[in-house]
């Protein structure tokens, strides 16, 4: 069984998971409603994509 060979510092441990942040996501406007959407994703305002219909809303 692998075992390390020293333990690592409270300050290393913590330099190497100070980079482990969220993103933000990558929104954009909607060319159809305006609103904004996740880009490469249908518009749950509208439910267009790529300027056609994929899901029909009940407005």
């Amino acid at each position: 069984m692998a075992v390390p060979k020293s333990r690592w510092s409270k300050m290393r441990s913590r330099r190497s998971r100070r980079n482990w942040k969220l993103s933000a996501p990558g929104l954009v406007e909607c060319p159809q409603c305006h609103e904004l959407k996740m880009s490469h994703r249908v518009c749950k305002n509208c439910g267009y994509y790529d300027g056609r219909e994929i899901i029909e809303q009940d407005i």
